[in-house]
């Protein structure tokens, strides 16, 4: 039976994005407290892959997925999903609102609704978990007064909805990787993107050396954005998302470029696209402009080509 991890415990939007990517019946889910533990069990081969929350449209990057992605045996996203972000207010039973004192959440679900807690509890000190299911776990306990949860946190603890479709700003996402080994990659699909993180060397303009590198090939990125690498001070990481996928010329050309250029590139994956991007100007080259160029170059290495 397939063993899947997932960003637990249970009752959080990881479990609800996982769900998507197993088989009922066949897949185990299987909970982690954090991020780098859901992803280490799949380097140990405890588990066959992972599901883990990579970026959302209000807080941006999560810092712990990124650092678990760049750092340990290399893992590789085969799938996306993103899921709209509606919270609900969790307290025990009879709980009131004058009897709200304390809010716990993970920092990210609390973000994106603090002004709704500065509206409706205003009093309430907000305290930070390892995860919205924790807080609703914390909760069930006595630790705090009210939790910040995924919706369906509320069928597995015994909770009462203080409040439902919480949220800031209305049309809030969450975009989550199916990460496993190294291995067979996901054929193209004409809709796809590409990870990667890359360290660029020590030099005035290697930035720029690297973003020249994939525009001058029609590669249109999704995301960057910088991590320290927690060494030396000012020394960063890029992680990188492009459209395309690595069997596509002008993409493993690009990626080629970038290992010329860049001091360390790790290959993310190439993987469909959950929400298919759409691009209203060509690419500066083609995939099949790249094909021709690579037949021209090799004729004329061998000697039958001008």
């Amino acid at each position: 039976m397939p063993r899947i991890a997932y960003f637990g415990p249970q009752g959080t939007f990881t479990e609800q994005a996982a769900i998507g990517f197993v088989h009922p019946g066949r897949d185990e889910l299987v909970p982690y407290e954090t991020v780098p533990q859901a992803l280490a069990a799949v380097r140990r081969s405890e588990v066959d892959a992972a599901c883990v929350p990579v970026e959302n449209s209000v807080e941006g990057a999560v810092p712990a997925t990124m650092d678990a992605l760049a750092e340990g045996e290399p893992l590789v996203a085969v799938a996306e999903t993103v899921l709209p972000v509606r919270f609900s207010v969790l307290v025990r039973p009879g709980t009131g609102v004058g009897a709200v004192r304390t809010v716990a959440s993970h920092p990210h679900a609390l973000a994106q609704v603090r002004y709704w807690l500065e509206e409706n509890l205003p009093e309430a000190s907000v305290v930070s978990t390892t995860s919205t299911a924790a807080a609703a776990v914390a909760v069930q306990r006595g630790e705090f007064d009210a939790a910040v949860s995924a919706p369906v946190a509320v069928n597995h603890y015994p909770l009462s909805e203080f409040a439902t479709d919480v949220a800031d700003v209305a049309d809030a996402k969450t975009r989550f990787l199916y990460l496993r080994r190294p291995g067979t990659l996901p054929e193209p699909t004409g809709s796809d993107r590409t990870s990667m993180v890359v360290t660029t060397a020590d030099r005035v303009g290697a930035l720029s050396e690297l973003l020249v590198e994939l525009a001058l090939r029609g590669i249109s990125l999704t995301r960057i954005e910088s991590r320290p690498t927690k060494g030396r001070l000012g020394e960063y990481r890029f992680y990188i998302d492009m459209l395309g996928h690595v069997a596509e010329p002008r993409v493993g050309d690009a990626l080629a470029a970038l290992h010329r250029h860049c001091r360390q590139v790790r290959f993310l994956g190439s993987y469909p696209q959950a929400e298919p991007t759409v691009s209203g100007e060509p690419v500066a080259a083609s995939n099949e402009d790249f094909t021709a160029a690579a037949d021209w170059v090799a004729a004329v290495r061998r000697g039958v080509g001008a």
